[in-house]
């Protein structure tokens, strides 16, 4: 029987032998206690490669966003974000249940920000409104298609922010795909934001685990957060070493699957469905104009050996990743190629 071509997400990976192999013999410790040797150099590594004093390991991205988003904006207060980005769409309401954060936001253009129009939303002290303290960003954009957020743009908001007194987050879940397509440094990411959450169970492959990357100041007091959410970990070292595995075999990778969604992009393109030019790992498709609806294109693509995600009624979307290689996304394209054709 073939193998299934699973599409949906780049959460599916499964870890490969080499990292199973390190994090089966990760030293370990209690990572509550500060212990976990694995789990502090992970912390480390993480925090220089972004140029940041500190980092704090994480179960998930979901919790990474809220611990930043709670150091960033007190209870009763602002942040501002884009109306698809993850922390307001996918993380279930968690910055107002556990951080009372209130939240507003722009028109949701993926990573074609105006930073004018940010500047424009920022409340100040006073006035019997809530004030603003904090401006969120998602690199890459998963609901924009994986769109990389220009570093000009970035630049500007970080001068939006600075002049406006408030902080800057980066939803880094996939910003390793940015460094990889853009060529920008981690490091020249890191020094525009105050706080950024990196994940590492994405594309680079890891089972596990997130970080939330910042000064050292507020890592201490995203520790006693992490444990007010259920998120303190014991000998979590054995994750950490995926991690670390991550990091130094699946970066330079990333390459890979920006090429074979590149392809994917082509094979859908010529029917009308192709949402955005793809710029990294993320096909999104737009079944506005075309016969099928996303459920009839899931169900005929899954008939034919493809997973793909159903985000909406008419709104479906690939994703390459570690799991794939070339002859699976040349039998994807051409699956995809014959069911919307038909």
């Amino acid at each position: 029987m073939t193998e299934l071509v699973d599409l949906r997400s780049d959460t599916v990976t499964r870890p490969t032998l080499g990292m199973r192999e390190a994090m089966a013999a990760a030293e370990v410790g209690d990572d509550v206690y500060g212990e976990d040797p694995t789990v502090n150099a992970l912390e480390a590594e993480v925090a220089a490669l972004f140029g940041h004093e500190a980092a704090l390991f994480a179960p998930s991205g979901s919790m990474a966003n809220q611990i930043a988003l709670q150091l960033l904006v007190p209870p009763g207060e602002e942040l501002l974000c884009d109306a698809d980005a993850h922390v307001v769409t996918y993380e279930i309401g968690a910055a107002a249940a556990y951080g009372g954060i209130s939240s507003r936001t722009w028109p949701a253009v993926g990573a074609d920000i105006d930073p004018e129009v940010v500047a424009r939303m920022i409340r100040p002290d006073g006035y019997f409104a809530v004030p603003t303290r904090a401006i969120a960003v998602e690199q890459t954009h998963n609901r924009g298609g994986g769109g990389v957020i220009p570093l000009a743009t970035l630049r500007e908001l970080r001068g939006v922010a600075d002049d406006a007194g408030v902080a800057l987050h980066c939803d880094g879940a996939r910003i390793w795909h940015a460094h990889v397509a853009d060529g920008v440094s981690l490091t020249e990411y890191g020094r525009l934001f105050d706080t950024l959450s990196v994940c590492l169970s994405k594309g680079l492959g890891a089972p596990v685990g997130s970080l939330v990357v910042g000064s050292a100041e507020k890592i201490e007091r995203a520790r006693m957060i992490r444990k007010r959410m259920g998120g303190g970990m014991r000998q979590a070292g054995i994750l950490a070493a995926a991690g670390r595995y991550a990091l130094a075999h699946h970066v330079d990778r990333l390459a890979e699957d920006h090429a074979r969604a590149a392809l994917l992009a082509g094979a859908v393109a010529p029917f009308g469905v192709l949402a955005t030019t793809v710029r990294t790992n993320l096909v999104p498709l737009d079944l506005t104009k075309h016969a099928l609806d996303a459920r009839a294109l899931a169900a005929a693509a899954r008939e034919e050996g493809v997973l793909i995600s159903v985000l909406g009624p008419r709104t479906a979307r690939l994703v390459t990743h570690l799991g794939l290689d070339d002859d699976a996304a040349t039998r994807a394209a051409t699956a995809l190629t014959r069911i919307l054709a038909a």
